[in-house]
Order: C-alpha cells, then structure tokens, then sequence
C-alpha cells in the first residue's frame, strides 16, 4: 500500500474536543500533493495520527453553507 502524503496548509478551527487528546478540526490539507482541499477530520495532538474524515472541494463547503444557513435549529431540542 503507498503511504499516504499529505500536508495541513491551513488550520482554520477546531470543531470539538475529544478523548486522548484528540481534535476534530477544520483543516485545508493537500493530500498528496495535490491543491488543498477543506477537510473535517479528527487529529491527534501534534497531526502525525488522524482518523476517517471528510474532504470538500470550496464548491462543496459553499453548497453545505447554504444547506445549513437553511436550517431552523432553534427547532431542535
């Protein structure tokens, strides 16, 4: 299996705390080597460990803004 590159290029917030020192965060990560893409992932302390997360084109994250910006969470308990 090829190992897996990648690069955090910008850290933009983190989404909550976990156990052990984990974080889910916000991240524009190239993988690979490739343009940098948002990312929403857990990561542990110093980034040399992560877990399966989710990776967003700008079109994509622009598309889930407007779907949540569209959300009645007042609604929810």
């Amino acid at each position: 299996m090829a190992e897996l590159k990648y690069e955090i290029t910008e850290h933009i917030g983190d989404l909550a705390e976990l156990a052990g020192g984990w974080t889910k965060e916000l991240n524009l990560v190239s993988w690979n080597d490739r343009d940098p893409k948002y990312d929403i992932r857990d990561w542990n302390a110093d980034h040399t460990r992560m877990r399966k997360g989710i990776t967003l084109s700008a079109e994509e994250v622009m598309e889930l803004r407007d779907i949540l910006n569209g959300i009645d969470f007042d609604s929810f308990d």
